[in-house]
């Protein structure tokens, strides 16, 4: 049996809101059709705003019980359940959790067994000896016909140690199908999901979100959700954190506004599937992927609420900050999300985001300065072109700049920057983005021996001349 719902109510401090949700259709390979009615569903989402915020949601009315939340019989029948993404006893600010009221419990599941994990790596990673080099890619190769967001998804490196829940993850997907009757859940880790062409639906426990070029999405830890395609080819970033949940920066000395606004994220409304019949349902458990056959979707939450929850954040509302006398700020400055560590100020992945801006500095070298980093650097490109690199830093693909690697601008923009008029400049004509994190990233061996790396990626600073003069 498949019933299709398009209703969804949520409440929070800010707004109330209609969401839609509709089921899929069993082909693996995403047509026309199927986009359109993609792209339809997408544009009619209307969001919860605010990141962080205690939010609540139902797709029916009155199935959200008020007053406690587990009560001796749920309301409309349903099941209540608790999906925690941090400990019981954490502190009141940063503890994540979630109440869900369900069609069925998600312990109503049969055996989950091993499945193949394709090109999807998780830490620890030791395929090869870590790499001080500076390292960069062209754009993944295009996928295979029928290849989908889960199937399309390729490790790069990371670190850390997934069954300590320590660490990060760099991946890239391509895809051309969306998911059908497939369903997906990291327990690992959450998903910072960063598209660069082609925009996704996805479909979530929670509800809906619409994530497009220029715009992220962060899938909590445990979440589960279902990827569909809202253009013919899609493919992008991810970031998998193994740490503590990504959180907004402090802002210190900047004071109570600026960068990455708390009221431009946005949360889904309460989306659910009535499904019964086979879904497969997919889960990365230290490192490895397993799955289950379901006799329903797992997708089947009627109301919610918590502040475990996902979200999608258009990275042209960041509030650039900088220098408006001398200098180039440090890179810190443009943190959208952070993941902190056990040791203030060090943390275990930021990610940050060069966008558009003016520069104005007086007797300053615009463009990114040279320098060695204890943390490491994986930048990649969303559109357009970046400030520190002429050529070869394309969308799509990324460079990797380890711990004390020494980087910088090309000979070629350091020429052009060091003669430049310094007028007011506008720096419009490009978005990239930055996972920094703690620890060098090691690269998987597909990743060292890939046919898109740039073997020639050291030549762009060869020819930087001599300019000394003794006094």
């Amino acid at each position: 049996m498949r019933r299709e719902l398009a209703m969804g109510q949520g409440t929070d401090s800010t707004t109330s809101t209609t969401g839609t949700t509709s089921t899929t259709g069993t082909s693996r390979t995403a047509g026309a059709a199927e986009r359109e009615r993609a792209r339809k569903t997408a544009a009619g989402l209307t969001y919860l705003t605010g990141f962080g915020n205690e939010h609540s949601s139902e797709a029916e009315p009155g199935a959200l019980p008020l007053g406690r939340n587990s009560p001796q019989r749920a309301p409309l029948g349903l099941y209540a359940e608790q999906l925690s993404g941090t400990a019981f006893t954490e502190p009141r600010a940063h503890n994540r959790r979630s109440w869900l009221y369900r069609i069925r419990p998600s312990a109503a599941h049969p055996r989950f067994l091993r499945a193949g994990n394709g090109d999807l790596r998780s830490a620890p990673f030791d395929e090869t000896v870590p790499d001080p080099n500076r390292l960069r890619w062209s754009p993944l190769p295009d996928a295979p016909a029928g290849t989908d967001f889960l199937a399309g998804l390729w490790t790069l490196g990371g670190n850390g140690d997934v069954r300590r829940r320590d660490g990060m993850a760099v991946h890239l997907y391509a895809a051309n199908a969306s998911m059908t009757d497939r369903v997906f859940g990291d327990a690992d880790g959450e998903l910072l999901i960063v598209p660069e062409r082609g925009g996704l639906l996805l479909r979530t426990e929670l509800g809906l979100l619409s994530a497009e070029p220029g715009q992220v999405a962060l899938v909590p830890r445990g979440v589960r959700f279902r990827v569909e395609l809202l253009d013919e080819q899609a493919r992008g970033y991810v970031c998998e954190n193994y740490g503590r949940p990504f959180t907004l920066p402090d802002l210190g000395p900047i004071g109570a506004n600026g960068l990455a606004n708390a009221r431009d994220f946005h949360a889904p409304t309460a989306a659910y599937e009535d499904i019964e019949g086979p879904v497969e349902v997919v889960t990365k458990y230290c490192g490895n992927l397993w799955k289950a056959v379901y006799d329903h979707s797992p997708l089947d939450v009627v109301a919610w609420h918590g502040s475990h929850v996902p979200y999608v954040y258009d990275l042209r509302r960041f509030n650039v900050l900088g220098s408006i006398s001398y200098d180039h700020p440090d890179p810190s400055v443009f943190t959208v999300l952070t993941s902190p560590s056990d040791t203030p100020g060090l943390a275990g992945v930021d990610f940050v985001v060069f966008a558009p801006r003016w520069l104005v500095g007086e007797d300053t070298f615009r463009p990114p300065y040279f320098h060695r980093n204890v943390m490491s650097e994986y930048m990649g490109l969303i559109e357009g072109a970046y400030d520190a690199k002429a050529e070869g830093f394309v969308p799509g693909g990324g460079s990797l700049h380890n711990m004390m690697s020494a980087h910088g601008p090309d000979r070629e923009t350091f020429e052009r920057a060091s003669a430049a008029e310094l007028a007011p400049q506008k720096v419009d004509d490009g978005l990239a983005f930055m996972f920094e994190t703690r620890w060098p990233v090691c690269l998987t061996r597909q990743a060292a021996e890939a046919g898109h790396l740039q073997w020639d990626y050291d030549a762009v600073w060869q020819g930087l001349e001599r300019h000394f003069t003794a006094p």
